[in-house]
């Protein structure tokens, strides 16, 4: 009678326990710099329309002056050729308003 009590009171836990949608814990638990990459992943694809990018690292961000910087090293194929760009994107800390997004490529030193 207990295990049977037991099993009921497990499946009613189970059954009625309140979950958040999925998207929602995927919301909540995304970094704060999820906005910053995603926008200098678009703008490299803009920017480099003909490489497909293969990796992707955040970097870091940095404030200074009512600005912050957040880094990014995305890893781009172009047919047999790979590179590195490292994309810069500034927004006003306070506002996140735009300012600017800047490319650095990065050429990977050729084998002998």
């Amino acid at each position: 009678m207990l295990i049977k009590i037991g099993i009921a009171v497990g499946l009613f836990i189970l059954n009625y326990s309140p979950q958040a949608p999925v998207a929602d814990v995927v919301q909540a638990d995304a970094p704060a710099y999820a906005k910053w990459s995603r926008l200098a992943i678009k703008q490299t694809q803009t920017t480099y329309p003909k490489a497909s990018i293969i990796d992707y690292l955040y970097m870091g961000s940095a404030q200074n002056d009512g600005s912050t910087v957040a880094t990014f090293r995305l890893w781009l194929r172009e047919g047999k050729r790979e590179y590195a760009v490292v994309v810069r994107v500034t927004y006003a800390t306070e506002t996140e308003k735009l300012e600017s997004v800047k490319f650095h490529e990065i050429i990977p030193p050729r084998n002998s």
